[in-house]
């Protein structure tokens, strides 16, 4: 199954599976980001974390590999006269050229031998000085059953972020939490959240 059939079936039912709220970690980082104005969400699904940042005047761009996804994102954004452009593709594919202040991610999900090559380009497409923040699920995540996949394959640990972004500050740590995100994420989960600033 592709990555568009597999979130298009999630992302069918009514209503949003991750609620409407930002990403709370990535919603926290906010005063980080001053001086920056263009972001990019990668995995964005149904929209909440782009929503979060345009609305606050951000130029805001939102990849994902499920069209019904971006639909629901399109549609919220037009309701609320928000300006958000979509691209709908797998990211294994992404070759996208734009450079970026500030990349996000909430659950990403990517196969452990594709991450490295992700990593690379979203390091190069982050401006000087600019941020990745990120929130995903740990390896540990399968000992809870708040949501995320049940492969580990799909899971990460801290040095999967560790041993990459070479050039660049980094703040990675492993927590456990209380997840409160739509129907599809409640309760206790362990995560591995990021922080990393291009030098």
């Amino acid at each position: 199954m592709s990555q568009q059939e597999f979130w298009n079936i999630k992302f069918l039912r009514d209503g949003f599976l991750y609620g409407l709220k930002p990403n709370t970690f990535i919603s926290s980082k906010i005063k980080l980001l001053k001086n920056k104005t263009k972001v990019l969400c990668i995995g964005e699904g149904e929209g909440r974390n782009a929503i979060f940042f345009a609305k606050r005047g951000f130029d805001v761009t939102a990849i994902d590999a499920s069209d019904i996804g971006l639909g629901k994102l399109e549609q919220r954004a037009k309701e609320e006269n928000l300006n958000i452009r979509t691209l709908c593709l797998d990211l294994n594919t992404w070759e996208d050229e734009q450079k970026y202040d500030v990349i996000v991610a909430s659950y990403l999900h990517m196969h452990k031998d594709e991450r490295a090559a992700l990593f690379v380009k979203i390091e190069e497409s982050l401006l000087e000085d600019g941020y990745f923040i990120g929130e995903f699920f740990s390896t540990k995540q399968l000992d809870f059953n708040s949501g995320g996949p049940k492969d580990i394959d799909l899971l990460y640990t801290e040095d999967d972020f560790k041993r990459n972004f070479l050039y660049c500050e980094k703040d990675i740590s492993e927590q456990e939490i209380i997840l409160d995100e739509g129907k599809g994420h409640q309760g206790d989960a362990c995560v591995v959240r990021v922080v990393i600033q291009k030098l």
